[in-house]
C-alpha cells in the first residue's frame, strides 16, 4: 500500500493486516522502525485527535517528524499543494499525512510524486485513518462486523466519518442505517425516529453537526436537535445489551448525545481515542515499510 486516500481503495484483506498490525502493536508495544524514515504533518484545517495521534505515533516509531504549519507557509502566498508537496518530497520528506477542505484533494495528486500520502481528512468526503481506528474499536469490542446492525446519527451529508465507515462497514458484512434530519441525509437512505432503530443496534454511532459547513444556517436550536435527533439518556435506556456508543469527536455535549452518557460504561467515545494511536501506528508501519519487521513475522498472533 503506497497511499491511504480513501475507505473505497482497501480491500478487506488490507483492512484486516491493518487492524492485525494494530492489535499487535497494542499488545506489545510500538516500536522504533529500524530505519529513519521523515514525515510532516499538514493539516489546513483544525485538528486535535489526529493530529496528535499521528504526532504520537512518529515519535513512538522513531520517525523524524518535521513541523508544519499551515498558516505560516508558502500556501498562505497562493502555493498549490502540489507545490508544497513537491518542495517537500525533494528535501527529503518519505511520507505526509494532510487534512484539507477542499474534497477529493488527493485526485490530482495520485501519480505525481514518490512521497507517500495518508488522508488525515478532506472536506466531506473521506476520513480512512478514523474509519479504521471505529473499525478497530468495534472488533476489539463486539468481536467482527459481519451482520452487526450499526447506526450512524447526525450530519450525514458532511461527515467525511460517515461517509468511510459506510464503505467499510457494508464491505465487511455490517448493516448500517442512518438517522438524521432529511435535508441531511444526502445520498444516504435514512430515518427520523430513533424508534425504528434503537432496539435493534448494536452500534450507535453519533457525528457532530458541523456548523462550519452549513453557512450558518440551522433550523433547529440546540435543544430542539438534541431532543430530536440526539441521544437522549432517556434512549440510551432503550438501547439492546451489550451494545456500544461511538463517536469520532470532537463533542457536542446535550447536543448530538448527553453529556452523561459521554463516559457512560456503553461509551467507546475515548477507547476510540486511545486506538488511534495504534491504528496510525500500523498505517505508517504499513506504508513506510515495504516488508513485514522481523519480530513481528516471528510473534504474529491474530488478536481477534
Amino acid at each position: 500500500m503506497k497511499n491511504l486516500l480513501s475507505m473505497k481503495d482497501l480491500t478487506i484483506d488490507e483492512i484486516s493486516a491493518i487492524l492485525d498490525r494494530a492489535a499487535m502493536l497494542k499488545r506489545y508495544g510500538i516500536r522504533a522502525l529500524p530505519q529513519k524514515y521523515m514525515v510532516s504533518n499538514l493539516f489546513f484545517e483544525p485538528s486535535t485527535r489526529t493530529k496528535m495521534s499521528f504526532e504520537v505515533a512518529e515519535r513512538k516509531l522513531g520517525l523524524e517528524t518535521i513541523p508544519f504549519e499551515a498558516n505560516s507557509s508558502s500556501a498562505v502566498k497562493g502555493e498549490t499543494l502540489y507545490d508544497t508537496l513537491r518542495t517537500l518530497e525533494e528535501i527529503g520528506l518519505d511520507a505526509v499525512v494532510i487534512r484539507h477542505p477542499e474534497e477529493g484533494y488527493y485526485e490530482d495528486l495520485v501519480g505525481k510524486m514518490n512521497m507517500a500520502i495518508i488522508n488525515g481528512g478532506d472536506g466531506s468526503g473521506q476520513h480512512p485513518t478514523q474509519s479504521l481506528l471505529d473499525l478497530f474499536t468495534i472488533k476489539e469490542t463486539l468481536g467482527g462486523f459481519k451482520g452487526l446492525n450499526v447506526l450512524i446519527a447526525g450530519d450525514i451529508s458532511h461527515s467525511r466519518v460517515a461517509k468511510s465507515n459506510a464503505d467499510a462497514l457494508v464491505k465487511l458484512g455490517a448493516n448500517v442505517k442512518f438517522l438524521c434530519p432529511p435535508e441531511w441525509a444526502g445520498d444516504f437512505p435514512s430515518v427520523s425516529d430513533w424508534d425504528e432503530v434503537i432496539y435493534t443496534s448494536d452500534v450507535v454511532m453519533l457525528l457532530r453537526v458541523q456548523h462550519e459547513r452549513h453557512d450558518g444556517k440551522m433550523r433547529f436550536t440546540k435543544e430542539e436537535y438534541h431532543e430530536k435527533y440526539g441521544l437522549t439518556v432517556e434512549r440510551e435506556r432503550e438501547m439492546k445489551p451489550g451494545s456500544i456508543i461511538m463517536h469520532p469527536a470532537p463533542v457536542n455535549r446535550d447536543v448530538e448525545i448527553a453529556g452523561s452518557l459521554v463516559e457512560c460504561s456503553r461509551s467507546m467515545i475515548y477507547k476510540q481515542v486511545e486506538n488511534g494511536v495504534y491504528i496510525r501506528a500500523a498505517i505508517l508501519e504499513t506504508i513506510l515499510q515495504k516488508e513485514e519487521l522481523a519480530w513481528e513475522r516471528s510473534s504474529r498472533v491474530h488478536m481477534f
